[in-house]
């Protein structure tokens, strides 16, 4: 009919929350703003630019991990003796001016341990640790002459490298060894030492296989060994084979 007029299109919602019509066609064929054309695209191979932020770092140059500020110790100490209350972000914009490439908070943790105002720089505790646990003859002389300093540094840490010596020799298998482990923890528990006495408790409660571990030449290495090896094959051949190559693989010489 002439006068009859034609139904409006029917309307939608988008995602963004604006209606639209379906007369205007898919998203892709509406014309983009101006910030959106500027918009490099992204890369291909990936649906988001994001994806490939990780790897362009990769092209620029070489990332160097903050190193202690050791070199300018001296500079340090003596802007911190003539000024105390001088502030770290000037001592930082100092040493950086003298080519510091480090981090204001490795700057603060250097200050805070006091390894400015020190002779030499400070130990860490597990490079102590690795001179109490390593072999006496396997120890370079300036290591050596280091652990006499820390074993001599207060009765305690005396004590503590005695009586890790004392516990090293009973690591290797011998007769009578139970008889010296009885002696070495009641020599642990004297010492005003927590974790030792921890230790010798664990070592208590299962006391029957310590006293076999450190009298018996037998241990169970070469099982643990296999089983490693055997977990290793396993990764090897994860959704590629069956059991019967799995078989003949761990059956091989």
């Amino acid at each position: 009919m002439l006068g009859h007029r034609q139904p409006a299109p029917p309307r939608r919602r988008s995602r963004a929350g604006h209606t639209r019509t379906l007369e205007q066609g898919p998203r892709s064929t509406r014309p983009r703003s101006r910030a959106a054309r500027l918009r490099p695209p992204p890369r291909r191979g990936s649906e988001h630019g994001q994806t490939l932020r990780p790897h362009a770092r990769t092209s620029g140059p070489a990332h160097h991990p903050d190193l202690p500020p050791d070199p300018y110790r001296e500079h340090l100490r003596g802007r911190r003796a003539a000024d105390p209350a001088i502030p770290v972000t000037l001592l930082l914009a100092e040493i950086r001016k003298l080519g510091y490439t480090g981090s204001a908070n490795l700057l603060v943790r250097y200050l805070n341990q006091g390894r400015a105002e020190g002779d030499r720089p400070v130990t860490t505790s597990r490079h102590a640790s690795r001179l109490l646990l390593t072999k006496p003859e396997n120890l370079r002389p300036k290591d050596t002459t280091l652990l006499e300093k820390i074993a001599a540094a207060c009765p305690e840490m005396t004590a503590l490298a005695r009586l890790i010596r004392g516990f090293a020799t009973l690591l290797t298998p011998a007769a009578g060894n139970d008889v010296k482990l009885t002696e070495w923890i009641a020599e642990a528990r004297a010492v005003d030492l927590p974790h030792l006495r921890s230790l010798t408790n664990g070592i208590e409660i299962d006391r029957s296989a310590v006293d076999g571990a450190v009298t018996l030449p037998y241990h169970n290495g070469r099982t643990e060994g296999v089983n490693t090896r055997t977990k290793r094959i396993m990764r090897q051949m994860h959704g590629r084979a069956g059991f019967n190559l799995l078989r003949h693989r761990i059956l091989l010489p």
